[in-house]
């Protein structure tokens, strides 16, 4: 059988995606496992089929790259966004839901092969206080790690540690490490499922935000719109929130959505 797919990027996080919406698409997790492989496959940090959802304009599942679904994923969302928009599913706004409930999404702009998107995530009920970091859940689980000079570190060997502490079994977390500065924050993750850095994370984008907020490493007006950039190594996102009482409402991630390109596997 052979499927057609498009790829995108998120600032770098790139991504499989398959519209599922006239027939069942049952992959196995090493077939995704191999058409993400960037030497056996076609290379992604991760694998979505756009589904049939009642009451809404499409479903997500999200595969990450060792083949297993997942949680939420920020960048793919609004990458799922652009591909709808292709699909003429819809025209500027779309409500879809996901693995951790329902989001909506807009398109700001588009220009050739690139489109702005804004996702609403999911509210942020708890933060909490590890040794080890600040955790948060922004649609998947993030450890937050605050580091000076992190365009130095070794991310990979460092995340690793952080990502199977056994504070954290058995499903592990993301780690992000996040460097403030006085008009931004410079952030590195290294992601589960994906076991390898990326070039941006867009749950873990969010979260270095929301964290630095509620840890006082970055100025903000209680109870108001917290306008913040978070640089990538893929690129620059832009993360909108309130926060009051420990709680994140009203959480929008905005950045590109870029088509890369079209083709057929077989599967």
């Amino acid at each position: 059988m052979r499927i057609r797919f498009s790829k995108y990027h998120g600032t770098g996080n790139d991504f499989i995606l398959i519209d599922g919406r006239r027939e069942k698409i049952l992959l196995s997790t090493s077939r995704i496992e191999n058409l993400c492989n960037r030497h056996l496959g076609i290379g992604a940090d991760g694998l979505m089929i756009l589904t049939p959802a009642s009451g809404f304009d499409f479903g997500m599942t999200y595969y990450n790259a060792d083949g297993k679904e997942s949680s939420m994923c920020g960048n793919g969302g609004r990458c799922i966004i652009a591909f709808a928009r292709e699909l003429g599913i819809i025209m500027h706004t779309a409500r879809f839901m996901a693995a951790d409930g329902e989001h909506t999404g807009v398109i700001l702009d588009h220009q050739d092969t690139v489109w702005q998107v804004r996702i609403r995530l999911s509210d942020v009920p708890a933060i909490d206080h590890y040794s080890l970091g600040t955790f948060l859940n922004t649609g998947s689980p993030h450890l937050i790690v605050f580091r000076n000079h992190i365009k130095d570190m070794d991310v990979i060997s460092e995340g690793r540690k952080l990502r199977y502490d056994q504070q954290f079994a058995p499903e592990g977390l993301n780690v992000d490490f996040v460097e403030v500065t006085h008009s931004n924050l410079n952030v590195r993750t290294y992601e589960r499922g994906v076991e390898n850095e990326t070039l941006s994370c867009g749950t873990g984008v969010t979260a270095a935000a929301i964290a630095s907020v509620y840890s006082g490493m970055y100025p903000s007006i209680p109870t108001k719109e917290n306008c913040i950039q978070v640089k990538t190594l893929g690129g620059s996102l832009l993360v909108r929130f309130s926060l009051s009482d420990q709680i994140a409402r009203d959480v929008f991630l905005e950045g590109a959505a870029t088509f890369v390109f079209q083709g057929e596997v077989s599967v």
